[in-house]
């Protein structure tokens, strides 16, 4: 089943008279449980296409079509509403809210979605367990290592049980060790069926998702399946 279908997206930018074309006649397609990575040099429209899937912003034309519901023309309230209940994110400096511990800052989206307090918290607790982190329930931010902060957002960003989990980069502030361990986690998850998006400069994280896609000037130049 297809949960992402992407129809000749365009996006641009006005720069006071200048037009920025960030997307040109963008197609893909995503299959549900697909673990794909997007590469491109800055400038190539990797970040303009994560917005647009992640419904922080909308194309200027063509089509995008999540889980089978046409949000490419949402007013901002709709969009709003999908990216709570469908779309999870996890972002390479981990977006914590400093004052939460660790299980505050996993219900945060759930605290949105009106889950009850006795559901969420529970959900939370397990999620930080999948994620291994059992022992930091209380613990906040600045008590956490890079990688124990990235974990915390990973499991946020599965509370509401996405359609698509997008990452950002999501090793790019971690020393090998650490993210060779969020790499497992993102692998695990794929092998849950979830479906994976993962933007990223490095060909050894791109190498672990099934297929590629390489970006240049806003246009896919070329893909290819990993394994």
């Amino acid at each position: 089943m297809v949960v992402v279908d992407i129809r000749k997206m365009c996006k641009t930018y006005l720069m006071g008279a200048i037009e920025l074309r960030a997307l040109r006649e963008v197609d893909l397609e995503i299959e549900q449980g697909e673990y794909l990575a997007v590469m491109g040099p800055s400038g190539s429209g990797k970040s303009t296409l994560l917005n647009v899937l992640g419904c922080l912003d909308r194309p200027t034309g063509g089509k995008y079509f999540l889980g089978g519901k046409d949000v490419s023309s949402l007013d901002d309230d709709e969009l709003s509403l999908i990216r709570g209940k469908r779309i999870g994110f996890i972002f390479q400096s981990y977006n914590l809210i400093g004052q939460l511990n660790v299980i505050e800052n996993i219900e945060l989206p759930m605290y949105y979605q009106r889950f009850s307090e006795h559901d969420s918290a529970a959900r939370a607790k397990k999620l930080a367990e999948m994620v291994g982190l059992a022992d930091r329930l209380k613990h906040r931010p600045f008590e956490l290592s890079g990688g124990q902060q990235q974990r915390v957002a990973i499991a946020r960003s599965l509370a509401n049980d996405p359609v698509i989990i997008l990452a950002d980069e999501p090793t790019g502030n971690l020393d090998s060790q650490s993210g060779s361990e969020i790499l497992g986690i993102l692998d695990d998850l794929h092998r849950q069926g979830k479906t994976l998006i993962v933007v990223t400069h490095d060909d050894h994280i791109a190498g672990q998702a099934q297929r590629t896609i390489h970006l240049l000037d806003g246009r896919i130049d070329r893909e290819q399946r990993n394994h």
